[in-house]
């Protein structure tokens, strides 16, 4: 789903060099190097997808992005001779079961215990005498404030992003490509590259770690810069502050990737590094994965690890927090206990396996996440997915995926396109069976 880009070397090599940066910049959902011009491209997926364990019961639903998400863009390069190239991509999200371009969970604005009970927060029962409200009143109202800035697309504080999925602009040179704008990361590529589900559906590996987020999968305000030769690619990323709103943003982010590729082995290495708004060192993020691909077989293997010791935007929960109460004191007790929550210490370790045989294709997975924090809230998952191919561009999809939570673990199974969000009840399990039709344009 995601590939890199190119360097140096003879006029010839120069020019091959100039066709792999194409490829490789102008976007996650392309798998050809654009004509000259500008393109409309996309890609429409949804189906039907039957959940358990969540507070509801069992929920079906009919959902945008089952093994991708639904998106529309623009591309377009020009020639500008001597082996450059000017490109540029737009691409926007689009939600096919509402035409919007947000969505939500499917346990709606639910977090898991672990992050909406004051008592496994560490917070007292009550701040103040009545008639003020007890401690877990003000969680009450405050998680489905939380659960809609941290799940979904386009809303809280981040939200209005009109061209979410990518932004940028670029020149392709002898020597590599340089773009700048909103783009994916080199951790993010890496992971893309090796989970054998290329991130789609369910039983891709980062679906069981979506609270807190694990990965940076974007960057705004971001420059980047890519190379790719005989096999061997790489790419460099710093950004900026992704808040324009706010003027003493101090957060960045420095991500790198290099791989080895050749037609039957592949690794790689990816690390994202990011720096919270008031400049402290915060999400972590290092990748590594190799592949192994043999006719139509193809096995990968996959490990991740995560650390953060200052999240990022605490004042956002602090600030809700003094909005519904007008208690700064009450304000700095939760948004302390929710910096602590957060925080982030695990591994992620996926493996999988892939065969291909004319039109079918059948992918199984096994994905664990071992949280080393204290809450341990430990989660695997396991499926299988199955893909008919009706055309090059137009293909049906299952899916059956089951995650396992430990007795603190409380995910659900979402897609490539929308969040599962988190079951019941700690410890609860669930299964999903996801059935869809998807169509690139």
């Amino acid at each position: 789903m995601t590939h890199l880009t190119q360097p140096l070397f003879s006029s010839r090599a120069l020019r091959a060099t100039a066709l792999a940066c194409a490829l490789a910049c102008a976007g996650l959902a392309q798998a050809q190097v654009p004509a000259p011009g500008v393109t409309l491209y996309g890609l429409a997926d949804a189906g039907i997808t039957s959940t358990s364990g969540l507070k509801a019961g069992t929920v079906t639903q009919v959902a945008s992005g089952i093994m991708e998400g639904s998106r529309w863009g623009i591309k377009g390069n020009e020639d500008l001779g001597g082996g450059y190239k000017a490109i540029f991509t737009l691409e926007a999200r689009v939600e096919l079961d509402t035409g919007g371009n947000s969505s939500t969970p499917i346990s709606g604005g639910q977090l898991s215990d672990r992050y909406s009970n004051a008592t496994l927060l560490g917070l007292p029962p009550a701040f103040a005498a009545p008639p003020a409200p007890t401690t877990q009143q003000v969680l009450n109202l405050l998680v489905p404030v939380l659960a809609s800035q941290k799940y979904g697309v386009n809303v809280g504080p981040y939200g209005n992003r009109f061209f979410d999925r990518q932004a940028f602009v670029g020149l392709i040179t002898p020597v590599g490509a340089v773009l700048a704008g909103r783009m994916y990361t080199p951790a993010f590529e890496t992971n893309a590259t090796f989970d054998i589900m290329e991130t789609q559906s369910g039983l891709a590996a980062g679906q069981i770690v979506t609270f807190p987020s694990i990965l940076e999968i974007r960057q705004s305000n971001a420059i980047a810069y890519r190379l790719a030769k005989d096999g061997i690619a790489g790419s460099l990323m710093y950004a900026l502050g992704d808040r324009g709103e706010t003027i003493n943003d101090s957060s960045r982010m420095i991500g790198f990737n290099v791989s080895y590729k050749t037609d039957s082995f592949a690794v790689g290495l990816g690390h994202n590094a990011t720096k919270n708004e008031l400049g402290q060192n915060s999400l972590k993020t290092t990748v590594l994965g190799a592949s192994m691909t043999t006719g139509p077989h193809k096995l990968s293997a996959m490990a991740i690890q995560i650390t953060d010791d200052n999240p990022a935007y605490m004042g956002d929960i602090g600030g809700a927090v003094l909005l519904k109460t007008g208690s700064s004191a009450l304000a700095t007790l939760i948004q302390g206990a929710y910096t602590q929550a957060l925080k982030q210490d695990g591994r992620l370790y996926h493996i999988g396996y892939r065969y291909t045989t004319g039109p079918h294709t059948v992918s199984v997975a096994y994905n664990t996440f071992n949280d080393k924090r204290p809450y341990n809230a430990d989660v695997d998952s396991y499926g299988v997915a199955y893909t008919y191919a009706l055309s090059k561009r137009t293909d049906l999809n299952a899916v059956l995926v089951r995650y396992d939570n430990g007795d603190k673990g409380q995910v659900a199974p979402g897609g490539n396109g929308f969040i599962g969000g988190v079951t019941a009840s700690a410890g609860t399990d669930s299964t999903a069976v996801q059935l869809g039709i998807r169509h690139r344009f």
